[in-house]
């Protein structure tokens, strides 16, 4: 008689797909969307933070963060940023790369570029005035003046 194969149940199939190649099973955990903390948050634990290094108690400033769930290095670079440039480095900060110029500096370079552009010019403009005047020198032709233009 030939052997029929059974039916498996959802669980086994389940059970099944979670083994890895080794024949373990496999614990999957979904992935927890990026902390991101507002400047008075910051300034909340570094404050609190501080307050646990003061009291003297041993461990406090661990339990803490373990409470806050960061890492002591995240929490010195805090301090090292509320220590530079004060309440206002503890801001969020866009990510990706820094805009070169803002619109101001992009307008001020605009204005030197033309500026210099005109120098050059003058400079030209005013190398052929004395370029005719010394033609006009040599070829003994009289230069008009003012009162003979009007």
């Amino acid at each position: 008689m030939p052997v029929r194969d059974q039916e498996k149940s959802p669980e086994s199939e389940q059970r099944e797909r979670a083994r890895s190649a080794g024949g373990s099973a496999v614990e999957t955990m979904p992935s927890r969307p990026r902390r991101t903390f507002s400047a008075a948050e910051k300034l909340r634990i570094v404050k609190r933070a501080d307050a646990c290094l003061a009291s003297g108690q041993r461990g406090a400033l661990e339990a803490m963060l373990r409470e806050e769930g960061i890492y002591s290095s995240l929490l010195s670079s805090w301090r090292t940023q509320l220590g530079a440039r004060e309440l206002g480095a503890l801001e969020a900060r866009k990510p990706g790369r820094k805009p070169k110029l803002d619109a101001k500096d992009k307008r001020n370079a605009e204005l030197l570029k033309r500026n210099a552009h005109l120098e050059r010019e003058v400079h030209i403009l005013k190398a052929l005035v004395t370029l005719q005047k010394k033609a006009h020198e040599l070829l003994g032709i009289a230069l008009p003046t003012k009162t003979e233009e009007e």
